[in-house]
């Protein structure tokens, strides 16, 4: 999955499209039952691109050796796979193995018993992985999901060519930062690419700005729905620092419309148009694809610097901690029993863990840190690798952490926010009034 469609998640699928899209959506999906490709009646909807082909080979694996409980791969599309997993879960016909990015909609799911409870179900699997990106498959403390993918925190990226030729140090600091983004500016480098038309990619702000002042207890309240949670302290800081940086020109003039489809963010970084980008693990797959002499002579990448006073742990990383997979409840005992052998049995066996780091991906288990260290990409994956498994709290990008519904409110206002429309105050008051 590129890291466009790793980002968006369920962005602009509201409840109420799901159910004007009602069952049609579900046309061309494998259904409960069906077998389009003579495969078992377990099946499985991924993705394409990506580590999906790498899902794809290990269920391939699991269908040689075990002829009676094959389970069916069906690819879509990011956005044709959104329109149409919320619809097939609701109506009982999703896929044996739900696909989803945890959070609400993972809450969702297992709030309306649509998914089964995998405690004590997928062998030694839990004991495996990151307990950070484990906890991501939790609601309320069991588990209802396993990661399937690669660890993705958010990095700050940088171009050490430029530092290098004016003489700075990259920041470590917020006050460093807004120093730093000044000199840059007196020297013509625009400081921070940001993908503003996207907006987004403006989510990595304001969580680590939030997490690095108030901790991760501030966005937990916003999550159980504490009443005014969002007039925390930590968010009206933050989006004050936030637009501190778009008055001090830290993003330039024209990030409103730069779209990161195109990886126009990136690209400014690796042309020496700017100096830093907050962006996804993901980000050093494309600019190895788009600059690999630049990566490999002049990309630089750090984690988010800490803000003075702040009572949030500077070793907290937000991002996505992974796709995660469930098992529907509306599938068979036979379907289920095979999807759970498949988890139990090969998701992240040692096969499956040689072919992402060979693809340049971190798989969210304990004690690789030797196979990473000795790939290609040794020195960045066991950058991402050491930023994941130390992190005390590593928190799912909020858009995906929320509902549909305030997940969306939460873009409008902070396209808003950064566009100097709103003030903080009215930023905290408008959230507040999704709770």
């Amino acid at each position: 999955m590129n890291s466009t469609a790793s980002r968006r998640s369920f962005l602009g699928f509201s409840g109420a499209s799901a159910l004007a899209l009602g069952l049609a959506a579900c046309e061309g999906g494998t259904q409960p039952g069906e077998n389009p490709d003579g495969a078992g009646s377990a099946n499985v909807w991924i993705l394409t691109g990506g580590m999906w082909p790498v899902i794809s080979d290990s269920v391939s694996r699991w269908n040689e050796a075990h002829p009676d409980q094959e389970i069916s791969v069906e690819e879509f599309e990011n956005d044709a796979y959104k329109e149409r997993i919320r619809t097939a879960v609701g109506a009982g016909q999703a896929p044996t193995l739900v696909l989803s990015w945890g959070g609400g909609t993972l809450a969702d799911y297992a709030n309306n018993d649509q998914i089964i409870d995998l405690s004590g179900s997928t062998g030694d699997l839990e004991e495996r992985l990151l307990p950070s990106v484990a906890q991501n498959g939790q609601v309320d403390g069991t588990t209802y999901a396993v990661p399937v993918n690669d660890v993705q925190p958010v990095v700050l990226f940088y171009n050490r060519d430029i530092f290098d030729e004016h003489g700075l140090e990259v920041p470590t600091t917020y006050e460093e930062m807004l120093s730093v983004s000044a000199e840059l500016q007196d020297n013509d480098v625009l400081p921070f690419a940001l993908a503003g038309a996207s907006v987004w990619p403006e989510l990595k702000w304001i969580q680590y700005l939030t997490d690095r002042i108030g901790g991760p207890e501030a966005f937990q309240a916003v999550l159980d729905g504490e009443p005014d949670a969002w007039s925390h302290p930590a968010f009206l800081e933050a989006t004050t620092r936030i637009q501190e940086l778009v008055e001090t020109g830290a993003f330039g003039d024209n990030y409103a419309s730069v779209a990161a489809d195109q990886n126009a963010d990136i690209a400014l970084v690796h042309t020496g148009r700017a100096a830093m980008l907050l962006w996804l693990s993901s980000a050093y797959a494309t600019f190895r694809s788009d600059a690999a002499e630049f990566t490999e002579s002049a990309l630089g990448w750090t984690q988010f610097p800490s803000v003075e006073g702040g009572a949030g742990d500077p070793a907290n990383i937000v991002g996505n901690p992974a796709n995660v997979f469930s098992v529907s409840s509306a599938a068979s005992d036979e379907e289920q029993e095979a999807a759970l052998g498949w988890i139990s049995e090969q998701l992240y066996d040692d096969t499956q863990i040689e072919e992402m780091i060979a693809a340049g991906a971190v798989p969210p288990v304990q004690g690789i840190a030797d196979q990473l260290a000795e790939s290609e990409n040794g020195d960045f994956l066991t950058f991402s690798y050491d930023l994941a498994s130390e992190a005390p709290h590593f928190q799912l990008s909020w858009d995906q952490a929320l509902p549909p519904g305030p997940a969306q409110e939460l873009l409008t206002n902070l396209s808003q926010l950064f566009l100097m429309q709103i003030t903080p105050e009215e930023f905290v008051d408008n959230m507040n009034a999704t709770l």
